[in-house]
């Protein structure tokens, strides 16, 4: 039975390239050259702190960062800008993280959209993953153009793998 997996995930590669790109134009940047604090990546916990005088600048370091992950070609919505603004001594800090994996809300979602348009597809939620089978391949096909026409509504970036 033909099937593939809907998954959420950024290439880390490509992700520290566009941050490390964003710090060289942070450099370059005439109204952000005497900036302390700047941009890192913490691999491992799989977030992004900006760091800053004020919080203007770090709204200009959000927008540096976004445009360079466009860029490099990743979706902007992998990246979760909620977080509160932290003042830290005399800098002000926020933590972006990095969105991996399809959470339950947008995995709730994706079932609803699919069960929804009434296409004859099984889906199966699999921890991180989405599992969707049919008898036919043409069905399958419908699913992915449905979800890439409607992935602003589930506000996450999908990737379609393992098409069997």
């Amino acid at each position: 039975m033909p099937s593939f997996d809907i998954v959420s995930k950024v290439d880390p590669q490509t992700l520290e390239n566009a941050v490390n790109t964003a710090k060289k134009e942070l450099q370059t940047r005439y109204d952000l050259r005497d900036t302390k604090g700047g941009i890192e990546l913490d691999k491992k916990a799989n977030t992004i702190q900006l760091s800053s005088e004020n919080s203007m600048r770090v709204k200009a370091l959000e927008d540096i960062l976004l445009g360079r992950v466009v860029k490099q070609g990743l979706d902007g919505t992998c990246l979760d800008f909620s977080a509160e603004e932290q003042p830290s001594g005399n800098l002000v800090k926020k933590t972006i993280k990095v969105r991996a994996g399809i959470d339950k809300e947008a995995s709730r979602k994706i079932m609803k959209l699919i069960k929804d348009s009434k296409i004859k597809v099984d889906a199966q939620t699999q921890d991180e993953q989405i599992r969707v089978s049919s008898k036919k391949i043409d069905e399958l096909q419908q699913v992915i153009a449905l979800l890439r026409q409607k992935s602003a509504e589930v506000g996450q970036p999908l990737q379609f793998v393992n098409m069997k």
